[in-house]
Order: C-alpha cells, then structure tokens, then sequence
C-alpha cells in the first residue's frame, strides 16, 4: 500500500486539471476566459495552465471559444480564449412509474435540451417496462441528433426500497419489481455508469436543485399518494438511511393499528377497488360536491397523511415541507397539512406545494447523473481513496 504525499505529481496534476476545468464551466458563455483570466482565476502558473489547457483540449472537455464567445474584440491580435465543451457529452434522467416513464436529456452543465414520455399499463410486467423505456430514450435520443455513445451518465427513479447496486429490494408499487436487477438491467443498455435511486428521494433532490426547496437545506418532500412516501435532505444532502429505506411512511398502516388505503377512501364500507388516481380523484370531487360519505373519506385520507407527514416532520425537524406527486393536486391538500403539522409538532415547518409537478422524479434522476459526472471531473477525493 503506497504513500500518498502532497507532492505526488499525479494529484497535482488531477487537482489543477479540476480547478481549471472548474473555472472554466463556471464562465459565462459570453466571457470565455483567456490564459491570463484563468491564471488570475485559479492562481496558478501561466506554464501549469497551458499544460492542463492542452489536455483538456486532447480529452475534448474544453475548445478554443470562437471570437463571438470572447470579449468585445480590440485592436491587434486577440488573446486565445477557451470554453468548456458542454456539448461534449450527455446525461439522461429517467422516471419509471406506475402509469408512464419519463426521460430527460441534459447536457454537461445540466441544461433541459429534450424530453420524452410514454404511457405504460398499470400490470405491465418488468420487461415490458424496460423495453417502454428504452423505447422513450431511443425516441428522444433520435429526435434530440444524439447518439448513445455521447452518455456520460443516467439517473433512474423508481418506486421502491432501492439498494445502492441499484437493485430493488423491496418494490409493490409495480409487478415483478422486487428483487429486480434495475441497474444491471439499464447498463446492458446504455454502457455508462448508471445511477438507480427511489422515486422520492429523487423528487427531494429536484426540489432542492431547481424547485420549491433551493433556499433550504433540511427538507421532507412527500410524494403524496394512495401510499405515500417521502424523501429527506439534512443539511442539503440526501438521507437514504442504512439499507435506503428512510422515508417509507406509507408502510405505517402495515403496523396493524390502521385502516388499508383502500379501506379509508371507501364510500361504500367496501374497499375502493380498482385502487386507482381516477377513483380517488371521483372520491375528492364528491367530497366536493357535498356527499358526506366522500367527505368522511377524504377527511380519512388527510389524517392518514397528516399522521405519515408528522412522523417524519417530528424525527427530522425540517424546515420545508415540499408536497408534490397526484394528491398535490387535489383540491385541500395543502392548508388542512399545515393546520395539523402545526397542532402534532413542536415547531412546524413551511409547507410548499411542489414547483415541478410531474417532472420532479426525472429532474431528480438528472441531478443524480449531473453529480456523478461532477465527481467525475471535479473531485479529487476518489482520487485519493483509489491509490490509498
């Protein structure tokens, strides 16, 4: 086992080539930085930084920016400048739900360039799941003129208790998904690093980056449901829990001390069947309406989401609440939340509706393949622990 010293020129050198690269994606596209800006950026040598320059030039990560990306031009001979290739490559964020899957197509500094979904049935078996979503990248990379090969990373959510292997170990949410190899399955197909994380942790991970929740770093988002589940940020990083099942309160009801879901959003004292958004959404309606079944329903549905939400709330004493998924949706959701989160906890959080609806488990995803590329080129801890 070798020693690692502060001069050991490997480090060195992946240590320049991520400040430089870092300073770089950091321009803005409009002021491409010259030798000297990055000399004055990263407070290296002119030497060190001609020579990281041409290796990140070899690699194809950074250009030569053209005199439209430069600086208002001056008389004589312009000084070089250079930028990073955002172009250079692409990340995919997947969604893989119940009723559809969702792709998103980003590139390296993870700006939206295409999207893609496709329905997908209820009972669908696994196989014919995957094969819908490999239908829907194959259609957006197709549409988007990008070939697979130019995939740095994707990022998947799923419902489901899911190990860091990217199996799942637990998943009722969809037929055949226990036990399902999820991320083998997707790197036969993709042949890049593939990123498989919880459909909630995922939403959690979205809000944080591009939603509700940017000003917070102690967040529960709760993808409210037929049976709810959650994903938690403590000072702005994802809490999975041991075995990556932190977050599960829909399971609460499994303790035996409360009703099914299908039991509390009956009207008829017989179990909602088929257990579905459009009957749940008919139950809320004739709520509405003044039916005083669907009204003692609804009223169930909220305190059986009030009692999951609170748990979490009470464990972690977050200070944002974020509610997305369906039931976000449904009129009455939020303000009866924040009346009893107020009631059941010491110090109640905020509670936000979600800013990016049905697109925040695939913008989760996304992220997830945007950090994994970040390591990538920026961390040098990985570095360290490798030759250690």
């Amino acid at each position: 086992m070798g020693r690692l010293t502060g001069g050991d020129p490997s480090l060195l050198r992946r240590i320049n080539s991520a400040v430089v690269l870092h300073a770089l994606r950091t321009a803005a596209p409009s002021a491409a930085p010259t030798l000297t800006d990055l000399v004055k950026l990263t407070g290296l040598s002119r030497p060190t930084v001609e020579g990281v320059i041409e290796g990140l030039m070899e690699s194809g990560l950074v250009m030569e920016a053209s005199a439209e990306e430069g600086a208002a031009r001056r008389q004589g001979r312009p000084a070089r400048r250079f930028r990073f290739r955002v172009e250079a490559g692409h990340l995919l964020g997947i969604e893989i739900g119940p009723h559809r899957v969702a792709a998103l197509l980003a590139d390296l500094r993870g700006r939206v360039v295409g999207s893609a979904s496709l329905e997908v049935s209820e009972t669908a078996s696994a196989d014919e799941r995957l094969e819908r979503v490999r239908e829907a990248v194959a259609d957006l990379l197709r549409r988007s003129g990008v070939a697979c090969g130019s995939l740095r990373a994707v990022g998947v959510a799923s419902p489901g208790i899911v190990e860091a292997d990217g199996t799942v170990r637990l998943g009722t949410a969809l037929p055949e998904w226990t036990g399902l190899r999820l991320g083998e399955r997707l790197r036969r197909s993709f042949r890049c690093p593939v990123l498989v994380e919880n459909d909630a942790n995922a939403a959690a991970v979205a809000e944080h980056w591009k939603g509700a929740a940017t000003d917070s770093d102690d967040v529960v988002f709760v993808l409210a449901g037929l049976s709810p589940g959650a994903g938690s940020l403590i000072g702005g990083r994802l809490h999975r829990g041991f075995g990556g099942a932190a977050g599960e309160i829909g399971a609460l009801h499994l303790l035996g001390r409360e009703a099914t879901p299908e039991e509390v959003l009956s009207t008829t004292g017989q179990p909602l069947h088929p257990l579905d958004e459009a009957q749940v959404a008919r139950v809320f309606t004739l709520a509405r309406e003044g039916d005083v079944r669907a009204q003692a329903a609804v009223e169930r549905f909220m305190r059986r989401l009030v009692h999951d939400v609170a748990a979490l709330v009470l464990a972690l004493d977050p200070e944002l609440v974020v509610v997305g998924g369906w039931a976000a949706g449904l009129d009455g959701v939020l303000e009866p939340l924040r009346a009893e989160l107020a009631r059941y906890c010491l110090r109640p959080p905020r509670v936000a509706q979600s800013l990016l609806g049905e697109a925040a488990v695939a913008t989760g995803a996304l992220r997830l393949a945007l950090d994994h590329v970040e390591e990538q080129l920026f961390a040098v801890e990985s570095t360290v622990t490798a030759r250690r």
